[in-house]
């Protein structure tokens, strides 16, 4: 990519980013222009996006990779908290009866995750299931690694087990740091596959642990009901509201497809819903609902969100996500306090070990750590500045940091999705992106003097990982060599660094070729 820095007039200069791919002529006639002036202050950048992220399960966790992956995305994303299945699974070892009917009590295995955790600034917001097998009525299972989904046998010792957990994490993290957690009751209650009780037997679950976890201490958050589909919120509140139950938010699941369920291994396919509100329609839904409820000012928690919720879903890959994810992020703002992107890695179970690279997991990263073009998605959005300036334009967020630099991040997002083909028949192909002609940037407010202008890009063959592996024949392992040139290919650094110059007026307009789904980070930094 070359930038030519041209004088137009004494008070404008012209920054043209020539074509990163061959350009039919007729394409220069569209055009989209977004303005943007530095005075104009909207507000505070939404926190969503970073506040939380998934991970498949607490034992997870506890592997090498697992936890070298979380610090990168950390460092380079910025994530603040982790929501994960399986914290009172039998593999974490939390809870057994012995011969004479005496209950134990183990908390090795979760100490040694969250002690990872804080150590590197990551909170837990803790997701309370599934049931230990000696405390559960049933034996129904579900996934590889079998979380038991059945209410307990007894809900007394169900309560003890959550006051005895607070307490431990009282006395190992402090009062004080315990309190700047979540606390959520159980996933999805309102799908066979994930509970067998009603949605009485949930709502009585969910009384003996958040009264276990207010016993211990008033100040703890706790709530739920973590529903698929966005569902249960107004039953949630009235039934705490009637019967005096804490609850100090509600939180719930969204994901953008229109068809396919529990669909471990992609083999019914999904389809990406063609509503231009899905994921967001949801959650401005359940706005609605808490404003109407007799607790209109509770928090909303989308604990889990993404574009398909199969981990066989090569959507999760492909270069078409990066945008999606801006997209739909930049159309909930502030209605929810925190979208929680389900998951940051590959190495993820459900469904047990993938012996395929790419296989269309959830995960931003894949297993070997190959960031995919939507890990980007958040790298840059973690890099833009805390304060966000009024724009024209609704596929970009422009910020400053008051000291007169500018950090923009635009995208186009289009769905491609042919009539007629699902998300695992398209998407598993390389799918070269069409022309949308020009994204013009018209920029006020700078200050006069030279600027460091650098930008970054990810779509198609930029920071695409998952179409050089296309390329590659799609093997199913890879060797060193081929990790290696992936990783490459996918590191999200900046393609050109330019100086520039700013006159009196304080204006400048740049111009950026753009193609479907393409993403760009541009950076303007007062150099003098």
């Amino acid at each position: 990519m070359k930038f030519f820095a041209v004088l137009r007039t004494k008070t404008m200069v012209i920054l043209l980013l020539a074509s990163l791919l061959v350009r039919p002529p007729q394409s220069w006639a569209q055009q989209r222009t977004i303005e943007v002036n530095l005075q104009a202050i909207k507000g505070k950048l939404s926190p969503t996006f970073n506040a939380c992220i998934g991970a498949g399960r607490a034992n997870e966790g506890l592997r090498a990779d697992w936890q070298q992956q979380l610090a990168q995305i950390k460092h380079d994303a910025g994530f603040r908290y982790i929501r994960m299945h399986g914290l009172l699974t039998d593999d974490m070892g939390l809870y057994r009866v012995d011969a004479q009917g005496k209950e134990h009590y183990n908390f090795q295995y979760i100490d040694v995750l969250y002690d990872y955790l804080l150590s590197i600034h990551v909170k837990p917001f803790v997701e309370l299931g599934f049931m230990p097998s000696a405390l559960a009525s049933g034996d129904k299972t579900i996934f590889w690694w079998r979380g038991n989904v059945t209410p307990p046998r007894s809900y007394e010792q169900w309560g003890k087990l959550i006051e005895a957990l607070t307490q431990h994490f009282t006395a190992r993290y402090g009062a004080a740091e315990v309190s700047s957690w979540y606390f959520e009751v159980w996933n999805e209650p309102n799908l066979a596959g994930f509970w067998t009780g009603s949605q009485a037997d949930y709502f009585q679950l969910y009384r003996y642990a958040a009264s276990a976890i207010k016993r211990v201490d008033a100040r703890y958050q706790v709530g739920g009901p973590a529903t698929a589909g966005a569902a249960w919120i107004p039953e949630m509140i009235t039934f705490c509201t009637q019967n005096q139950v804490p609850l100090d938010f509600v939180s719930t699941h969204t994901y953008g497809v229109e068809q396919g369920f529990l669909d471990e291994f992609g083999t019914t396919g999904t389809v990406l819903s063609k509503d231009e509100q899905a994921v967001s329609g949801d959650v401005q839904k359940n706005r609605l609902q808490i404003q109407q409820s007799a607790r209109p000012t509770l928090a909303l928690h989308y604990t889990e969100w993404s574009s398909s919720y199969t981990p066989a879903d090569p959507t999760h890959d492909s270069y078409h996500q990066a945008a999606y994810i801006l997209q739909k992020l930049k159309q909930v703002g502030n209605t929810a306090q925190s979208m929680s992107y389900w998951v940051f890695s590959d190495i993820f179970e459900e469904a047990g070990p993938r012996s395929e690279a790419f296989h269309g997991g959830f995960g931003l990263m894949n297993t070997q750590g190959i960031k995919k073009p939507a890990y980007f998605a958040y790298q840059y959005l973690n890099e833009l500045f805390a304060t966000e300036l009024k724009s024209n334009d609704g596929q970009s967020l422009a910020t400053t940091d008051g000291q007169g630099n500018l950090r923009l991040l635009l995208w186009d997002y289009t769905r491609t999705l042919p009539d007629g083909l699902n998300n695992q028949q398209y998407f598993i192909k390389d799918l070269p992106a069409k022309d949308k002609g020009n994204a013009t940037i018209q920029v006020k407010g700078l200050r006069p003097g030279v600027y460091l202008a650098t930008i970054a890009q990810v779509g198609y063959k930029r920071n695409d990982a998952y179409t050089a592996y296309i390329g590659m024949g799609s093997p199913a392992q890879l060797s060193k060599q081929q990790v290696t040139s992936l990783k490459a290919q996918a590191t999200g650094k900046a393609q050109e660094q330019r100086k520039i110059r700013v006159n009196a007026d304080g204006g400048l307009r740049l111009t950026l070729p753009l193609r479907e789904n393409d993403v760009y980070l541009l950076k303007l930094q007062l150099a003098s």
